[in-house]
């Protein structure tokens, strides 16, 4: 996974193909509804996920 392009002084170049709208993460775009990653890890915090709350962005790091 590459995390050169992130939201922490650099432009960040929105990947279409990975729509994110959380604002407090390092890889958002600002002003765009996109994640600047070319991949994430998407995994789960329980033993038998059964909705998507059970699901989390593994890529997620803290601006």
């Amino acid at each position: 996974m590459s995390n050169a392009c992130t939201n922490s002084g650099c432009d960040c170049t929105p990947n279409q193909s990975i729509k994110c709208t959380v604002n407090n993460c390092a890889h958002h775009c600002q002003n765009q509804d996109y994640c600047g990653l070319t991949s994430i890890t998407v995994g789960t915090h329980e033993a038998n996920p059964t909705m998507v709350e059970c699901t989390d962005c593994q890529s997620f790091k803290l601006k």
